[in-house]
């Protein structure tokens, strides 16, 4: 008979007290990393981090933190599994960018095609092009007025499944960067009935589920694999995130390629910093709905008072224009800065150099702040930053015209082809017509433009070199910090 496990309790930390633990004993360290926690040795990096990290910067396999018959690291995997819902936990140290890679991965041992969100992050495309899947993309409903993408549909999505029916999954994004979520039940429903899984990128809701003033979170409603970026709103370190099983039909199926995948990507030196945050962060969320209580009346109030004083608008206001939106993360502020005269480059540019208030990201028309749960934000600091910005375009390149989201161009290869293909750079006017050989994304929010494979359209240089030439403006993959040049695809003779 196989021992039963002990029961855990959530508010533990095993694997990041069994490290604080051994960062106590006075060892004489002839491993790595090389710094062998010597404060004196290292003054530098101690100045930096502080004698404690140094102490507890440690590598794998060592006896009593993970290896051992159920060893604190594996009890830290099964507080999140059961934290979260899921069959089974693996942590990422290379960010939810590592999830979305193994999960392609993984997906490319099913078969060879996959319906996608377009509006998916950089990483699911770099994901196909390791993976050589081939995809087939459903569009996400576009906010015109502010050029944002939203999520899609289950009616879209089944009819993607429906037309190819040798598809292996599907895979969607939720919530968005500005805190739509879509409905993951209906999403489920659609991809069970077509025989496949559905996996969701949910890097921008680890929160969620975790309180009851939060939509619940993917894997509750049906998903049977998310990604979920756990330092984004979960309170990791940065680079720290997590990869969820869930239990439905095609978990047997999914289980032991996702375990490939992930030998395949994750370091065989991963961070014991960043995995005990992960095991730090999941015990607070799963422990305090007190602070998220109070995060979320604290991102309310931020609201409430940019409605009260109407200069600005508030872009979940609008989200009950569009279908696929069914609820909003409240721990997202995104703020139209358009309506009272200022791009969004601008005014995150402005926040930071003229008021020290940071925020997440800023498109042409969007400034994004983002409360983490548990976090309390100075509201009257960042309100009235915001209405210190100076308005009626008087710095900005474009005056008061809007830059608008391009249109995908046609897709001619698949985003594997394309990148091993040969190439070459041309100058971007001269791009026009050709197959891109590169992904470009304006960044943030990291959503690919164009892709390895699709046309490059005279509307996307535009736009491309009109968000590098915005103040704080930057382009993903560019060859060139201006977009003067473009990567296009040259076949080998």
């Amino acid at each position: 008979m196989a021992q039963q496990q002990p029961s855990l309790s959530q508010t533990s930390a095993p694997y990041a007290e069994a490290l604080a633990a051994h960062g106590q004993v006075p060892w004489l360290r002839l491993h790595v990393p090389g710094h062998a926690a010597s404060s004196e040795a290292f003054a530098g990096l101690a100045d930096l981090v502080g004698a404690v990290p140094l102490g507890t910067d440690v590598p794998p396999l060592i006896d009593g933190i993970d290896l051992g018959a159920d060893n604190p690291k594996d009890q830290a995997l099964r507080l999140a599994a059961g934290a979260w819902g899921a069959r089974r936990t693996w942590f990422l140290t290379n960010g939810a960018s590592q999830g979305n890679r193994i999960a392609t991965l993984a997906l490319g041992l099913l078969g060879s095609r996959v319906v996608v969100q377009r509006s998916v992050h950089a990483s699911v495309i770099d994901g196909l092009v390791l993976s050589g899947l081939n995809a087939v993309f459903v569009h996400p409903s576009l906010d015109d007025d502010l050029g944002i993408a939203h999520g899609v549909t289950a009616c879209d999505v089944e009819a993607a499944l429906a037309a190819h029916p040798d598809a292996v999954a599907a895979y969607v994004v939720t919530p968005s960067y500005f805190g739509a979520v879509a409905d993951v039940r209906a999403l489920a429903d659609a991809a069970h009935a077509a025989g496949v899984p559905l996996v969701v990128d949910e890097a921008w809701g680890a929160h969620l589920g975790f309180h009851p003033g939060l939509p619940p979170n993917a894997l509750a409603l049906g998903a049977d694999l998310v990604v979920s970026s756990t330092h984004k709103l979960g309170g990791s370190l940065t680079q720290s995130a997590m990869l969820h099983l869930g239990h439905g039909p095609h978990a047997d199926a999914l289980e032991p390629l996702l375990e490939e995948a992930f030998r395949l990507t994750q370091s065989t030196s991963e961070s014991s910093l960043l995995l005990a945050s992960l095991d730090l962060a999941r015990r607070q969320l799963a422990t305090d709905k007190v602070g998220i209580g109070r995060s979320l009346r604290a991102s309310d109030r931020i609201r409430e008072r940019i409605r009260e004083r109407g200069r600005f608008g508030v872009v979940s206001d609008g989200f009950g224009d569009f279908p696929d939106i069914v609820a909003t993360d409240r721990l997202r502020v995104a703020v139209d800065t358009r309506a009272g005269g200022i791009t969004g480059h601008e005014a995150r540019w402005r926040l930071q150099s003229e008021q020290a208030v940071l925020v997440e990201m800023a498109t042409d028309s969007v400034v994004v702040g983002v409360v983490g749960a548990g976090a309390v934000p100075d509201v009257d600091r960042f309100v009235d930053a915001l209405h210190d910005l100076p308005g009626g375009w008087a710095t900005a390149p474009l005056g008061g015209r809007r830059i608008k989201l391009p249109v995908p161009g046609e897709v001619r290869m698949t985003p594997r082809q394309a990148f091993f293909a040969g190439a070459r750079s041309v100058p971007a006017a001269e791009a026009i017509g050709q197959v891109s050989a590169s992904t470009l994304a304006a960044y943030p929010p990291g959503v690919p433009n164009v892709l390895p494979g699709e046309v490059i359209t005279a509307e996307l240089v535009d736009f491309l070199r009109n968000t590098a030439a915005t103040q704080g403006g930057h382009v993903r993959g560019a060859a060139d910090p201006e977009v003067r040049t473009l990567r296009v695809v040259t076949p080998r003779r």
